[in-house]
């Protein structure tokens, strides 16, 4: 498949979605697919390589987040390639939405792809979760990476506001047993996703602080 066609898969993708992107987020977000592709080859990002897999499974799966998500100061933890953190960051220029990862030679691609694609309202910061500790604590901490709600929760809770929220990712096929963490938080929503293109379910948790 060769770019026009992605990018007009794209286009309708965001159609469905609901996102109108002006012009210059749409090439963003090319751009960064082809990063994405060009780095995967040398420093394995992600196990999927073809071009349009790459986009509905996670360009298109991170994009169905974006109206669901609010807040001024986000961090994506474990965010391995920028995933979903630069769809995001390119969406709402506006807001702050920083990219965390352990693994250095992802947070290179990261530093490079952020300046290529010019975005100004994040930044990269190589560190291990529990080791980093913001300045300013985060409106939303979202991730589509963590093996379980419970660990997400553990490993991040010090880098939320007080009325922050967190935003799991999950494929409905990861259902957990959500009753352990009465006490620790508050399942506010669970907004099932609709990702074109793909053939599975999705959900996205929204979850707060106990009050």
């Amino acid at each position: 498949m060769d770019n026009q066609a992605l990018q007009t898969q794209l286009e309708q993708g965001l159609q469905q979605i609901g996102l109108n992107l002006p012009d210059n987020a749409v090439a963003q977000l090319m751009h960064y697919l082809t990063l994405l592709q060009k780095w995967n080859k040398v420093y394995n990002l992600t196990a999927i390589r073809d071009p349009q897999e790459m986009l509905v499974k996670h360009l298109l799966d991170s994009l169905a987040v974006v109206p669901h998500v609010s807040g001024q100061r986000l961090i994506d933890v474990g965010t391995g390639g920028g995933l979903p953190g630069i769809p995001l960051a390119i969406c709402y220029p506006e807001r702050q939405v920083d990219l965390l990862d352990s693994n250095s030679k992802k947070t290179r691609f990261l530093i490079q792809a952020k300046a290529e694609l010019k975005v100004e309202n994040s930044l990269v910061l190589h560190s291990r979760v529990e080791a980093y500790q913001p300045t300013e604590l985060y409106d939303g901490v979202i991730s589509r990476a963590f093996a379980s709600m419970e660990d997400m929760l553990h490993w991040t809770k010090h880098l939320l506001a007080d009325d922050g929220v967190w935003w799991a990712m999950k494929a409905q096929k990861d259902f957990e047993d959500y009753s352990k963490l009465a006490g620790l938080v508050t399942i506010d929503e669970m907004i099932d996703l609709h990702v074109p293109g793909l053939n599975a379910e999705r959900i996205l948790i929204k979850a707060s602080r106990c009050a």
